[in-house]
């Protein structure tokens, strides 16, 4: 008899980000809100990155384990030469 529609949710427009952003300064205060935005963002970013991170494993697993021995030689051999840097750096200190 009724149909529903989908779930709509408004974006918020002019007057009502106004009001938003007046309670995050009455909440947080004027010098946190930079530091929460920063925040924010890098935590967008590490998710973003273990996001493709992951998605590059699942695409490695797809193609099968001859393309893993590659990767992982070249990776060990990276981190030989970054451990021999290390030692280096610390014996001629």
């Amino acid at each position: 008899m009724f149909q529903t529609a989908p779930l709509q949710v408004p974006i918020p427009g002019g007057p009502e980000l106004v009001i938003i952003l007046l309670v995050l300064v009455l909440l947080f205060g004027a010098n946190k809100i930079p530091k929460l935005a920063r925040s924010t963002g890098q935590a967008m970013g590490e998710f973003q990155k273990g996001r493709q991170e992951l998605n590059q494993e699942l695409e490695e697993m797809k193609e099968g384990p001859d393309s893993d021995d590659t990767t992982s030689s070249t990776t060990s051999d990276t981190e030989d030469e970054e451990e021999t840097a290390t030692e280096t750096e610390t014996s001629s200190n």
